[in-house]
């Protein structure tokens, strides 16, 4: 008997399972509900042709208490599409019956790459993520800007160095398309870089511009057509992130150049330009000739910088009209001697993207040698006039002086913060000391003036003659402010 009702209870569980089974689509899986998503659209900035993109994603919800069957997930433009997509890991253009588990969820990951054309200006690339679940078809819009530009591509060489190429002879590049740099470009000696006004110049990790010897850079913006300089990743998270290009790798070791007018280079001339986003802006290492500056620069904005904003050795700089901002290490180095020349310039260090304890500007005029030897190197000039130096850090001025050599320097009219002893009339002239400057807004890179600012009205009249306009072309020659902005 016993065995009788244990067969009988076997069967019926047979029978059991098998009608649970026949039930299953009924029990176990939504037969109407539709999936959610995070977006309906997924969205690319501008991507340059040939160069992949960064990798977007999108995630995919089932919001219901049963399981959903998705019979498909494809991209509309097959293996045409420029877009490519990976579902929880897996690379596809098309994928079939994924189950996805009640309130569970998934990642569709996406690329692009924008095939090159002969349009200059930007243009639409689009496609689509179709989900058919349940006899419903749900679409995922794709987007992507894509734009061609002029490629400047390195040549590999044998030796232990970053990849470059060369410009040579007297190159002009110009505004039609934006320029993208992959390892270093290097002017050849004897050569001019001329770069048209509104040219944007877009610099892949550890590339930059490296001048040679007598060679020059002209830099050629304008107020309403400025050049910029800055890294090529273009989506909004690495808007505004230092450190994305101008380091250089050399017999094994990777230093931060950026712009670098090279021991040597000539006659470098910057106007209106934006450089922002590096390591270094501009790195300057040869005096020249004690006649011509080896570098002026003027109308120029230099901004997010990791390392440094301006780095001169043994230099002759003029300035005029110039800010630098946001830099991790030091706004400006004044290093081992030179001449230099700065009116109505504002360096306003706010670097908030680690504890800053540098002082925005140094100067000094000796190095140590190899073998441990002091070599002196004067400081002939260090002028300041109707400038502003400010930033987080109590002590913004660092001057490393060596008594053996010259250390000439003169803050002319200028608003500085700092804890050192200003009392030289001849070194300091008419300056404020640790006053706030009252910009509008510095946490938006806003460093114009606001009507109570202490910095209003104060400059020397005969500073502001020589450098009549602001960045902006304000007149200031009637009563000057100082730093780089007129207040209108």
């Amino acid at each position: 008997m016993k065995i009788l009702n244990t067969i009988s209870a076997f069967f019926i569980l047979t029978l059991l399972i098998l009608m649970a089974s026949c039930r299953k689509d009924e029990l176990y899986f939504e037969t109407d509900g539709k999936l959610s998503f995070s977006a309906d659209t997924v969205m690319f900035d501008t991507i340059f042709t040939t160069i992949g993109s960064t990798t977007r994603y999108i995630k995919v919800y089932n919001t219901h208490n049963k399981t959903i069957k998705i019979s498909s997930v494809l991209l509309a433009g097959g293996s045409a599409s420029n877009f490519r997509i990976n579902i929880d890991g897996v690379p596809a253009i098309e994928q079939n019956d994924i189950e996805l588990a009640p309130k569970d969820s998934m990642f569709i990951f996406v690329r692009v790459t924008v095939d090159p054309n002969n349009i200059n200006t930007p243009f639409v690339v689009s496609d689509s993520l179709i989900f058919t679940t349940n006899n419903h078809q749900q679409k995922i819009k794709l987007v992507a800007w894509g734009q061609n530009a002029h490629f400047h591509t390195p040549q590999y060489h044998p030796y232990n160095m970053s990849p470059y190429s060369v410009v040579s002879g007297n190159t002009t590049w110009t505004n039609d398309k934006p320029h993208l740099v992959y390892g270093w470009v290097v002017v050849d000696s004897a050569s001019t870089l001329t770069i048209q006004e509104g040219t944007q110049i877009y610099f892949h990790n550890n590339s930059g511009i490296w001048v040679y010897n007598d060679a020059s850079l002209k830099v050629e913006g304008s107020l309403n057509q400025p050049v910029y300089f800055q890294g090529d990743r273009l989506d909004a998270w690495y808007k505004d992130l230092p450190g994305q290009w101008g380091r250089l790798m050399y017999n094994g070791y990777l230093f931060s150049m950026g712009i670098w007018l090279s021991n040597g280079s000539i006659n470098n001339d910057i106007n209106y330009a934006i450089i922002r986003n590096g390591d270094t802006g501009i790195k300057v290492d040869t005096l020249g000739n004690s006649l011509n500056p080896t570098l002026k620069i003027r109308n120029t904005i230099i901004e997010n910088m990791s390392t440094a904003g301006i780095y001169a050795q043994g230099s002759f700089i003029e300035a005029e009209n110039v800010l630098i901002t946001n830099c991790g290490l030091h706004a400006l180095i004044l290093s081992i001697g030179g001449n230099y020349d700065f009116k109505h310039c504002t360096f306003a260090n706010y670097w908030n993207y680690s504890t800053r304890q540098t002082s925005s500007l140094v100067m000094n005029n000796y190095y140590t040698d190899i073998n441990n030897n002091i070599q002196i190197r004067d400081l002939t000039k260090a002028y300041f006039g109707n400038c502003i130096i400010y930033g987080l850090v109590e002590e913004e001025l660092l001057l490393d002086k060596n008594n053996s050599g010259l250390f000439e320097f003169t803050f002319d009219h200028c608003l500085l913060k700092t804890k050192l002893n200003t009392s030289d009339p001849t070194r300091y002239v008419n300056c404020l000391i640790n006053a706030s400057p009252l910009f509008e807004n510095y946490p938006e890179n806003n460093y114009q003036l606001t009507n109570s600012s202490p910095c209003r009205n104060i400059g020397d009249i005969n500073i502001a003659a020589d450098v009549p306009t602001d960045i902006r072309s304000i007149s200031r020659i009637a009563t000057p402010d100082i730093g780089l902005y007129e207040k209108e």
